[in-house]
């Protein structure tokens, strides 16, 4: 086949994740260009796989771009791999499949592990609608307008500035619901669930170990007030009914789409 680059997503974690797509293009690749050779090694050792190596990461990004793409324009296969999950997601590699786009060469993406998937769907948030940030900004302005989408979104984001981050949303929505996952895939996993106040407490005592991803509900669209308003009125008449409030709050909760805690709160003060 002519010279083409296969993008090849590699475990986040545990190595049993690589596909068989992968694998078998990592096998048939004339070169494998990865972020960290010795990292990579270890993927393929486990799988018997001998292929040739070379390092492509984000300080010889352009010089090794034009030269894969050299040997792709005389027929070579080259595969692109990053230390985890989908190149190019914040991780080295759009400079290469600019390069082969540029050059007229065939880009073969493959389906893989993603941190940013795996997270989206363990956080139970919505996820017909979602944004994917990259690493959070540092900025208050610009941290507060990523947390003002109305979309779940999606951040990497260091473990020492989880609280701090989670400060800066619960002073804007202490009642936005977040998930932090961390160590997806990992012996360690785990995925934290509540409120952005409620998980700014937890994480300024012990912050979490590991990588992390941050899932955070949308912020609420005009009119919640309006909608609050609604749930307070038919968690009041529920209540009236007999039923208990807290629970009657989860279920108003569910049907609206509003926090509980913010439907019950909002209740017991009225």
């Amino acid at each position: 086949m002519a010279g083409r680059l296969i993008v090849c997503p590699t475990p986040i974690g545990n190595l049993e994740d690589v596909t068989l797509r992968v694998l078998s293009a990592l096998r048939e690749a004339d070169v494998v260009a990865c972020e960290d050779t010795r990292r990579t090694r270890v993927l393929l050792d486990r799988y018997g796989v001998d292929a040739k190596l070379v390092s492509y990461h984000e300080h010889n990004e352009r010089a090794r771009a034009a030269e894969l793409v050299a040997r792709m324009a005389d027929g070579a296969v080259v595969a692109l791999v990053s230390d985890a999950g989908m190149p190019l997601v914040s991780d080295p590699g759009y400079v290469l499949v600019q390069a082969c786009v540029g050059a007229g060469l065939a880009v073969e993406v493959l389906p893989g592990p993603s941190a940013v998937l795996a997270a989206l769907v363990a956080s139970a948030l919505p996820s017909d609608r979602w944004q994917f940030v990259g690493f959070l900004p540092r900025k208050a302005s610009e941290l507060a307008l990523a947390f003002a989408s109305h979309e779940t979104t999606v951040a990497f984001e260091a473990p020492g500035r989880v609280a701090a981050s989670l400060r800066s949303l619960a002073s804007i929505d202490p009642e936005r619901p977040v998930a932090v996952c961390r160590e997806l895939t990992k012996v360690h996993e785990e995925v934290v669930r509540g409120t952005a106040a409620e998980l700014a407490e937890r994480y300024a005592q012990t912050a979490p170990r590991g990588e992390v991803v941050l899932v955070v509900g949308g912020a609420p669209e005009a009119g919640a007030d309006a909608d609050l308003d609604a749930a307070v009125a038919a968690l009041a008449r529920l209540v009236e009914a007999g039923a208990k409030p807290r629970p009657a709050a989860g279920v108003v909760a569910e049907l609206t789409g509003l926090a509980p805690n913010a439907v019950y709160r909002a209740w017991a003060s009225a």
